[in-house]
This record gives structure tokens, C-alpha cells and sequence, in this order.
């Protein structure tokens, strides 16, 4: 018996403005990423630019996270609608795509996540998890209605065409990148820098005047606080590896107080 397609519960949110609440993925693990996907966290963020993520383990990640009332959003190393094309098929249907910086490029991604007349993408549901292999009838019909695609401004030449990019059609939101951003603005590593906070300030305002959800990644909660109450709708308020990194730190000197960790032992 054919089943229905999966409603991609996170478009759905984004487009009745509710706030969504999300954490980042980088460890590149599925065992990490099922207990990250029980955390009571809107979201998750799979992300394949900065991380040793590869198709294989992004398989196994969507898999892990399938049980669990969480959205998984992708984000592919680069906009290559080769890469994107594995990615639905394999059962994404929220992508993140980093460094968009025009309309024209903004168009073309929005046509390499949809089927034809309404874009290029290749149809091979019939051997996909993402169509059940074969076993969703309605798949072709109805699975570009159900891509959320979210493309990252995070260059000065991406905000020069902010307005184009978040007025394309099959946009569902822009993502603003603060790392990028400030170093682009000449001010690296000071993503709360006066000038990028104002840059990031005007480019919500802007995504929302276009109906599109505007989203980010803090992982200071006054900084993520105040970007949510600006309007920002999907953020991502901690990263995975970070928190392990801080976490166990902060275990460690609360036993070590001097500060001094063991030198590191290589066994030959």
C-alpha cells in the first residue's frame, strides 16, 4: 500500500511565524546526534561545510533523528545542485545553503530542489528513501511543495542583494551568517562588532518585509535573546561540540582548580 508523502513540519512552522529553536550539529555522528534529537529542541542543524560530514553518515543522522519530534535541516558544503540532489534523495527536505550572494544564484537553488517544469532537479524517487523507494505514491507530485530552502547571506555582496534574494520565489528564509559576515566587514572574529550588529539588525528587518523567516546562530543567550525579540524566527542557540568542549572543561577544573591538565601521553 502507498503511503503520503512526510509534511515537512518545519516549513509549515516557518510560514505561520512560529519561532523555532534549534541546535547545531557538528560532531558528525549518529549516536550524537539521536540523543541531541531527544533534547526537546525544534530543530537540528546537519552541518556539512564545517564538519567531516559526508553523505553516508548525513544518512544515518536523518535516520537516527526520524523517531524523534525534531526537524533536521542540511547544510551542504557548497550549493552544487549535484549534492543537493543526493540530499533529497536520500530524505532531506530542509537545506541550508552558505555563502548565496545573488538572486541568479538564489533562483538556480530554488530550481535544483524542485522537479520539472519547476526546476531541474533528477527524478529518481523510485530508488530514493526519501519516496520510500517507490512505496510514497505522491511523491513526485507533491515533494516540491514540501522543500524548505533557507540560503545563507553572510558576505557584504550577499547584503548588497539581500532585498533580490529574499524576494525570490521558493525562498522560505535567509539565514545570516555572523562569522562570515564580520570578517567580510573587516571585523574577524567580532561577530558583535557596532557595524555588524546594525548590518544584522537592518537584514532582519528587510527578510521580514519580504515574508521570508529571517534565522542565525548565537550561542550567546543575551545575543540570541535579542535577535528573536528583533524577529528573527529559526535560531540555533548551541552547537553541539562546543557544548561538550565547555562542558568537560569546566567538569575538569572543577577538580583541577590550578588549571594544570596532564601533559598529552602518545603510546608507541
Amino acid at each position: 500500500m502507498s503511503s503520503e508523502i512526510l509534511e515537512n513540519r518545519f516549513k509549515a512552522a516557518l510560514k505561520n511565524g512560529q519561532r523555532q529553536i534549534g541546535l547545531w550539529l557538528a560532531m558528525a555522528d549518529a549516536y550524537s546526534a539521536e540523543i541531541c534529537a531527544g533534547s526537546g529542541f525544534d530543530w537540528l542543524l546537519l552541518d556539512g561545510e564545517h564538519s567531516p560530514l559526508d553523505l553516508r553518515t548525513m544518512l544515518a543522522q536523518l535516520q537516527a533523528a526520524a523517531p524523534y519530534p525534531t526537524n533536521v535541516v542540511v547544510r551542504p558544503p557548497t550549493g552544487d545542485p549535484v549534492l543537493i540532489k543526493q540530499m533529497l534523495d536520500i530524505g532531506a527536505q530542509s537545506l541550508l545553503i552558505p555563502m548565496v550572494e545573488t538572486a541568479e544564484q538564489a533562483e538556480m537553488l530554488v530550481r535544483a530542489t524542485r522537479y520539472p517544469p519547476h526546476g531541474f532537479r533528477g527524478v529518481g524517487a523510485g530508488i530514493a528513501r526519501a519516496a520510500r523507494w517507490g512505496r510514497v505514491g505522491n511523491y513526485l507530485t507533491q515533494a516540491n511543495e514540501q522543500v524548505c530552502l533557507l540560503l545563507q547571506v553572510e558576505t557584504s555582496a550577499g547584503l548588497d542583494n539581500l532585498e533580490a534574494i529574499a524576494a525570490t520565489e521558493g525562498v522560505d528564509g535567509v539565514f545570516l551568517g555572523a562569522a562570515d559576515l564580520s570578517a567580510s566587514l573587516g571585523h574577524i572574529g567580532q561577530p558583535q562588532h557596532p557595524e555588524v550588529v546594525a548590518a544584522m539588525e537592518n537584514a532582519i528587518r528587510s527578510i521580514l518585509a519580504h515574508g521570508k523567516a529571517p534565522g542565525l546562530l548565537a550561542t550567546d543567550e543575551t545575543v540570541a535573546s535579542s535577535y528573536l525579540a528583533q524577529g528573527a524566527q529559526f535560531v540555533a542557540v548551541g552547537v553541539d561540540v562546543l557544548l561538550l568542549a565547555q562542558s568537560t572543561q569546566a567538569l575538569a577544573r572543577r577538580f583541577k582548580p590550578d588549571g594544570k591538565l596532564p601533559k598529552h601521553q602518545t603510546a608507541y
